[in-house]
């Protein structure tokens, strides 16, 4: 079988080979089968002009192929997005901790756990006190000030 494939393969079934797999890219956009394609038409290239052993050249393409696959996993992967964001309701029950001591129908400062509208950190105005420490929660978002109500444990 090897004798075979050494013998019918050439570079032009390596370049062929590798723009199917582009093709097929095109539809999944995983860039798995990218990365076999660039690498299938790399080792067609170098075969038309250095010639290789045909195990040379599948050695090739499955090195190429890894390589250019973490490439492409490592430089283009999906970066997190934030839900909502900007939209006044984004956030409700959202939990935080008091970071400045919050006077009944006051302002303080409140540390929530993911941001909120972009920022963790927030001035907040509550029914009641609350002391730096406790465990609060969204109420509802007023413009720049957040009203926070405990949480209930």
């Amino acid at each position: 079988m090897i004798e075979f494939l050494t013998q019918y393969i050439s570079w032009w079934h390596w370049v062929i080979l590798g723009i199917l797999f582009i093709i097929i890219e095109m539809g999944t956009g995983t860039f798995i089968t990218l990365g076999f394609g660039v690498a299938a038409i790399t080792v067609g290239l170098l075969d038309l002009l250095i010639g290789m052993n045909f195990l040379v050249q599948v050695t090739l393409w499955l090195i190429l192929s890894v390589a250019i696959i973490a490439f492409l996993f490592k430089y283009f992967k999906k970066q997190p997005t934030v839900s909502n964001t900007g939209q006044s309701d984004q956030g409700l029950d959202t939990l935080g901790t008091v970071t400045k001591r919050i006077e009944q129908h006051g302002r303080g400062k409140v540390r929530f756990d993911e941001p909120v509208l972009g920022n963790t950190v927030w001035h907040a105005s509550a029914n009641q006190t609350l002391d730096v420490g406790e465990r609060v929660k969204i109420e509802a978002v007023n413009g720049q000030l957040i009203k926070v109500m405990p949480v209930s444990e």
